[in-house]
C-alpha cells in the first residue's frame, strides 16, 4: 500500500514537472521499497547462555530496536544512520533442545524481521570435551526428578560388539564404532543409519567429532579423519599398532595415543604427524588436552604431562599399575584411575600427589567423571564411587551387578554409567540412589552420552540405545 501511493503521487507530480522529474522520483520509491529487513545470527547454533552476535539492516535510522528470544526480551539496540545495527544477546539457560526464533523490532518503524537459533548440547567425543571431564554442564531437560521416565526411543544393531567406543552426538548424528570393522553415522531423532566407513579390524575407539571431521582409530593401527556428512576419508595415519583411545582435537592438532607405546601429534587437517613421545608401555588412555599440555595414561605405570606444541616431557607420575584410564583435567587437578586399585588427584603443574584413594579392586579401564566438586569413577569390584574432588573423601558408593569398566558421565544432578551386568544406570549425583536402569542384551563397557535431552550408549550386544523422556 506505502508503494502504491508513492507512485500515484510521483505519478501527479510528473503532470505538472518534466517526464524526467517524475522517473527519478519514481526509481527512488521503487528503491526505497526494495529494501530488506533482515537479521543474522553469529553462531546460529550452541547451547544455552550461548553469546549469539545479532545483525540487522533495513531497519529505520537511528530507532532503537528490540531483540527477543522466543518471546522474551534478550536485548535492545540503536540503528546506525543506515539502519543497521549489531548487538550480543545471551541465549537463555532454560532454552530447551531444538529451534527458537529471534526477532528484530524497529519500535518507530516497525520494521521487523526474524533468524532462527538451534539449541544443541553437543557430545562431540569421549567424556565430551578435551579436558575429559565427562561432564554435561548445559543440560536442562533430564534430571533426578525427571530421569527415571526415560524409554527406549531406538536402538540401532550394528555387526558385532561395541566394546569401549562411546557414541559422539554432534548436530543431530550419532557417531559410533563397532568391533564389526566399521564406523557408524545414525540419525540421533530416529536411529536410521546416514552412512558407516570399513576400517581395516576391529574398531574400539570412541569417535572424535571437531569442525566436520570424524577422528577415530582402529585396530589396523590407522587413525582416520572422515568426513562427518558422509563418511568420505579425508586422510589416515598409520601408527606401529592398535588405537584404542579416543583421539582429542586442540588447536588444529590430533592428539592419540597406540598400542605401539606412543602418543603421537598429527596435523588434524592434513594427517602430518608434529611429533610423537615413546611411553613405557601401551597408551590406550584418551589424552587430554588443557592449557598448552596434554595429559596421557599408559600402561608402564605412568602419567605423563607432555608440552602440547613439542612433545617434550614435563613431569610424569608413577602409580602402582597400568593406567588405561583417561585422565580428567579440572580446575589445576589431574584425575586418573590405575589398575593399582587406586583413584588419583595429582597437580596439573608439577605432578604432586593431592590425595589417594583405595577402591577395593583394580580399576581397568573406568575413567573419572568430575562435576560440581565431586569426582565419580567405577571399580572392577562393581561399586560406583563419589569422592570429594578436594580431598578424596568419600561421599557414597553404589553397587552394580558386576565390574563397572564403563566411564561415568554426568548432567543436571544425574550420574549414568554402564556395568558388566548389562545395564546402564541413572544415580543421583547428590545420593548414589538408584533412579532409573535399563537392561540390554549384554555387558556396557561404553560410556555414556548425554545430549539434547537424550542418552545414548553402546552394549556389548551389538546395538547402539538411545533414551528419552
Amino acid at each position: 500500500m506505502k508503494r502504491s501511493i508513492i507512485v500515484i503521487a510521483a505519478t501527479a507530480i510528473g503532470v505538472a514537472l518534466c517526464p524526467a522529474v517524475a522517473l527519478t522520483i519514481l526509481a527512488g520509491a521503487v528503491s526505497a521499497a526494495a529494501t530488506t529487513t533482515a537479521i543474522t545470527l553469529s553462531p546460529a547454533a550452541g547451547p544455552p547462555t550461548t553469546a549469539a552476535t545479532v545483525k540487522g539492516t533495513g531497519f529505520g535510522p537511528g530507532e532503537t530496536v528490540n531483540v527477543d528470544f522466543d518471546t522474551a526480551r534478550a536485548g535492545t539496540a540503536v540503528t546506525s544512520a543506515a539502519g543497521s545495527f549489531s548487538t550480543v544477546v545471551r541465549v537463555p539457560a532454560a532454552a530447551l533442545p531444538g529451534r527458537h526464533t529471534v526477532t528484530a523490532t524497529g519500535q518507530a518503524s516497525n520494521l521487523s524481521a526474524a533468524a532462527f537459533f538451534w539449541v544443541r548440547t553437543n557430545w562431540a567425543r569421549f567424556h565430551r570435551g578435551d579436558t575429559n571431564s565427562g561432564y554435561n554442564p548445559y543440560e536442562n531437560v533430564l534430571s533426578p526428578a525427571s530421569v527415571a521416565g526415560l524409554t527406549k526411543t531406538w536402538s540401532y544393531p550394528t555387526g558385532a560388539a561395541i566394546s569401549f567406543s562411546s557414541p559422539a552426538v554432534v548436530n543431530g548424528v550419532v557417531y559410533v564404532s563397532s568391533t564389526d570393522y566399521s564406523v557408524y553415522a545414525l540419525d540421533a531423532a530416529t536411529g536410521a543409519k546416514l552412512w558407516n566407513y570399513p576400517t581395516g579390524a576391529e574398531d574400539f575407539s570412541p569417535p572424535a567429532v571437531v569442525n566436520g571431521v570424524v577422528y577415530v582409530g582402529s585396530d589396523d593401527g590407522n587413525v582416520y579423519a572422515l568426513d562427518a556428512a558422509t563418511g568420505t576419508k579425508r586422510w589416515n595415519y598409520p601408527t606401529g599398532s592398535a588405537v584404542y583411545g579416543s583421539p582429542t582435537v586442540a588447536n588444529g592438532v590430533v592428539y592419540v595415543g597406540s598400542l605401539d607405546n606412543n602418543v603421537y601429534a598429527l596435523d588434524a587437517t592434513t594427517g602430518t604427524k608434529l611429533w610423537n613421545y615413546p611411553t613405557g608401555g601401551f597408551v590406550l588412555s584418551s589424552p587430554a588436552a588443557v592449557n598448552g599440555v596434554v595429559y596421557v595414561g599408559s600402561y608402564d605405570g605412568n602419567v605423563y604431562a607432555l608440552d602440547a606444541t613439542t612433545g617434550t616431557k614435563l613431569w610424569n607420575y608413577l602409580t602402582g599399575g597400568e593406567v588405561a584410564s583417561s585422565p580428567a583435567v579440572v580446575n589445576g587437578v589431574v584425575y586418573v584411575s590405575s589398575k593399582d586399585h587406586h583413584l588419583y588427584a595429582l597437580d596439573a603443574a608439577t605432578g604432586a600427589k593431592r590425595w589417594r584413594y583405595t577402591t577395593g579392586a583394580g580399576i581397568e579401564a573406568s575413567s573419572p567423571a568430575v562435576a560440581n566438586r565431586v569426582v565419580y569413577v567405577g571399580s572392577g569390584n562393581g561399586n560406583v564411587y563419589a569422592r570429594k574432588a578436594a580431598t578424596g573423601v568419600k561421599l557414597w558408593s553404589y553397587h552394580t551387578g558386576s565390574h563397572v569398566y564403563a566411564s561415568p558421565a554426568v548432567a543436571n544432578g544425574v550420574v549414568y554409567v554402564g556395568s558388566d551386568d548389562g545395564n546402564i544406570y541413572a544415580l543421583d549425583a547428590a545420593t548414589g540412589t538408584k533412579l532409573w536402569s535399563y537392561l540390554t542384551g549384554s555387558s556396557i563397557d561404553s560410556s555414556p552420552a548425554v545430549a539434547n535431552g537424550k542418552v545414548y550408549v553402546g552394549s556389548d550386544d551389538g546395538k547402539v540405545y538411545a533414551f528419552r523422556l
